[in-house]
């Protein structure tokens, strides 16, 4: 039975591998210090945070996000350790709450490898507090027990970690804030959905019955999803948003969709035989239509990936640790050198590695050829905002008459599974700018090393990318701009010119730059000074109120100190009001600005236009390959689409 505990409660731990969720509603940080008898971290190194996951038998999220995992094993943590404190901060600078009176109460639950719960604390009574203190795991006796702390810091981390006795607590502070940035300034956005109350929700089991014991670390095994495994989604998930705070966002969503789940996609195949997985199905997730089906069928298949990888490697390294802790313990026995015990000793750890680790693979295996059979079926349903460029949906191309729900900007895969590609989605309109890194001198597999042809192939990338937001929008709802101070991408923009998509000829030179920089900024200027009024009505007649996307090529070429101020108030003020920035650059040749333009890095999503492993999923922050969607070689698609588009515009007007 839980034991649902109170600020200051204990409770008896009987296990000594055990799993910490954490679900906050909103993005926050998880951490975790190692402390001596006396409460008293003793280093840096004795502090579990995204830019140092992992501990000797600790290991925490490597970036901010919404729900945590934190792993522990307390048979590994060091003698000298009595003491765990789970700690949980407000990303500082990230645009989201900075007190958790403004967020829901957070939960957490310690639960075994087999996903029962021991017990459970949700952390109420917090205000101006930006760091708190949650639970901490602590000798007594030669037993370890859990107490329910909550104890929070209006100074945020700085003042908790000193509060610990760490000297370096400030300059530790803004580490761990850094390293939050870079995580949130890679990481692929999860999907926009309602806030849940999953405060009161059970743990999910995190192994399935032929699971049970294996040796599973900070993720655990994926949560059961409908079409994977035999897990089914819990209808009690669906509930009414939390009421946004002070410093919380406004809730747009359409207000039917807060009072009822989505109705259940209809049965298209027929059920498994008992025992069996689930058969795939494309569409076979909860949705109003089946464009929504599809997109959350992807992101629960992206989850499910991540997860069971995490899972997988988690096993592998318990796996790894368990054998080195054996063999230093037969190597400093001098008995073992006695005769044949140490051999023996040797291989018994040995041979317990290889069985976790099969066991592992085993898991990994059941899973990876499910998720590819689900795959197999969603990549032909996908409609053409959601699929690669040799899909027959783009063969059967029409323009739409209403702006989909996402677009497809490349595919997604780890190394273990190489051939199961996962669709990367984003949401309509874009939230963030997009950045076509121009500037690495290589790729995964060493194909492209020669610096021209990689700016060619960025131009190319960005093109594609621009070619599919014009396709995707209704006739003139998307304009494209194009800022190319050299000329130097004439021959890859040659689509978007000569189909007549472009609001004007590519700018060229200092005037150019200066010229649309002036208008785009002008324009987030109204809208906003409008929007503020609530005078929507009155924008100048001749405004242009479609979607806007810019395209600067050679950046910081052509660029002075005014035109880089504008190029950053257009990346962080124009999203909000229909202004995109797409930059296709080499950050190294922007150096010259110094740190000045980090934030304008950090706010844009970096994508690569050859095969790179940069991009983070938000659920436990892999490093994923991605490999951008490029027309095929000699193809004629891109033409078709583009050339469809233009005789659409020219009907619309």
């Amino acid at each position: 039975m839980t034991a649902e505990l109170v600020r200051g409660q204990n409770h008896p731990l009987s296990q000594a591998r055990l799993e910490i969720r954490v679900s906050a509603g909103k993005p926050i940080v998880a951490g975790a210090t190692l402390s001596d008898e006396h409460g008293k971290i003793h280093g840096v190194e004795w502090v579990a945070h995204p830019g140092t996951p992992t501990l000797p038998g600790l290991e925490v999220s490597r970036q901010a996000a919404a729900d945590h995992r934190l792993a522990v094993d307390l048979g590994a943590v060091p003698e000298a350790v009595h003491r765990v404190s789970v700690l949980l901060a407000l990303p500082s600078g990230a645009g989201g709450p900075a007190r958790f009176g403004a967020v829901a109460a957070p939960f957490l639950a310690v639960t075994g490898l087999d996903g029962t719960e021991i017990a459970s604390y949700t952390i109420t009574g917090l205000e101006a507090e930006s760091a708190v203190v949650a639970l901490e795991l602590y000798r007594r006796q030669g037993a370890w027990k859990v107490r329910a702390v909550g104890q929070g810091y209006a100074g945020g981390l700085a003042e908790l970690l000193a509060d610990q006795g760490l000297p370096q607590a400030h300059q530790l502070a803004g580490g761990i804030n850094e390293a939050v940035a870079q995580g949130l300034a890679r990481s692929v956005q999860a999907p926009r959905t309602p806030d849940a109350d999953r405060s009161r929700q059970a743990a999910a089991p995190a192994l399935g019955p032929d699971q049970t014991g294996s040796p599973y670390g900070p993720q655990g095994a994926p949560e059961p999803r409908q079409g994977f495994t035999s897990g089914q989604p819990d209808p009690s998930a669906v509930t009414q948003p939390a009421t946004p705070g002070a410093d919380g966002p406004i809730d747009y969503s359409h207000p039917r969709r807060q009072n009822a789940a989505p109705p259940p996609p209809p049965p298209t195949a027929p059920p498994a035989q008992p025992g069996q997985p689930a058969r795939p199905v494309a569409g076979d997730a909860t949705g109003w239509s089946m464009e929504e089906r599809l997109y959350n069928q992807v992101w629960g298949m992206f989850e499910d990936l991540a997860r069971t990888m995490a899972a997988y490697r988690s096993a592998v390294d318990f796996a790894d640790s368990r054998m080195e802790k054996e063999l230093d313990q037969v190597l400093s026995d001098p008995r073992s050198r006695i005769g044949g015990q140490g051999d023996a000793a040797r291989e018994t750890a040995r041979a317990k590695h290889t069985q976790l680790v099969d066991q592992a693979r085993t898991v990994l295996d059941r899973d990876l050829a499910q998720l590819t059979a689900e795959a197999d079926v969603v990549e032909p349903a996908l409609p053409a905002a959601f699929a690669r460029w040799d899909n027959p949906a783009w063969h059967a191309y029409r323009v739409p008459m209403e702006i989909p729900m996402a677009l497809r900007l490349g595919d997604l895969h780890l190394p273990e599974c190489a051939q199961l590609r996962i669709p990367m989605l984003v949401r309509l309109p874009l939230e963030r700018g997009l950045w076509i890194d121009s500037g690495r001198a290589g790729s995964l597999d060493g194909s492209f090393t020669d610096s021209h042809d990689l700016r060619r192939l960025a131009m190319d990338t960005a093109v594609a990318h621009a070619a599919r937001l014009l396709a995707v929008y209704p006739a003139g709802e998307f304009t494209v701009h194009v800022i190319d101070p050299a000329g130097s991408g004439a021959q890859a923009l040659a689509p978007l010119v000569q189909t007549g998509m472009l609001a004007a000829p590519p700018a060229i030179g200092a005037a150019g730059v200066s010229d649309v920089l002036a208008r785009l900024t002008q324009r987030v200027d109204l809208v906003q000074m409008a929007v503020r009024a609530g005078a929507a009505d009155s924008l100048p007649p001749g405004l242009d109120t479609s979607e806007q996307l810019l395209i600067v090529n050679d950046f910081p070429h052509g660029f002075d100190d005014r035109a880089v101020t504008q190029l950053r108030y257009l990346a962080d003020e124009g999203p909000a009001v229909g202004v995109h920035l797409m930059m296709v650059a080499d950050r190294e040749e922007a150096a010259g600005y110094g740190p000045l333009l980090d934030p304008l890095w950090r706010s844009l999503m970096r994508l690569t236009p050859v095969p790179d492993d940069h991009l983070a999923d938000p659920w436990v922050g892999h490093a994923w390959t991605y490999e951008p969607c490029l027309v095929p070689h000699g193809s004629q698609v891109l033409q078709q689409v583009l050339t469809q588009v233009a005789m659409a515009r020219t009907k619309h007007r």
